[in-house]
C-alpha cells in the first residue's frame, strides 16, 4: 500500500459516509454455488481518531497544539468537502 492509498483511506475514514456492504452465503455440494446475496447500505460514522491521524501525516497544521473547537471546525469542512463531491 503506498502512502497516498494510505492517506486516502484516512480520509475516507475521517469524513465517514455511506458504504455498501455485501453478505454472500454459498453452499452445495461443492460449497461453491452463490445461494444469496444480500447488499445493504450503511452509514459510517466520521472518526475524529483518523481525522488527527490524516492531519499528521498529510503535514497540516500540528494536532497536538488544535484546540477541541478547531478540531469541530476541521471535521465540518471535512464534512462538507464530502457533501460537495457527492454533488458533482
Amino acid at each position: 500500500m503506498t502512502d497516498k492509498n494510505i492517506l486516502d483511506a484516512l480520509y475516507r475514514k475521517a469524513i465517514g459516509g455511506s458504504i455498501k456492504e455485501v453478505t454472500e452465503e454459498y453452499g452445495g455440494e461443492d460449497g461453491e454455488n452463490l445461494l444469496k446475496r444480500k447488499v445493504t447500505d450503511k452509514y459510517v460514522p466520521p472518526d475524529v481518531s483518523a481525522l488527527k491521524t490524516y492531519i499528521e501525516l498529510a503535514g497540516e497544521d500540528d494536532i497536538l497544539t488544535m484546540s477541541d473547537e478547531e478540531l469541530a471546525r476541521e471535521k465540518e469542512r471535512l464534512l462538507k468537502e464530502l457533501k460537495e463531491s457527492e454533488k458533482s
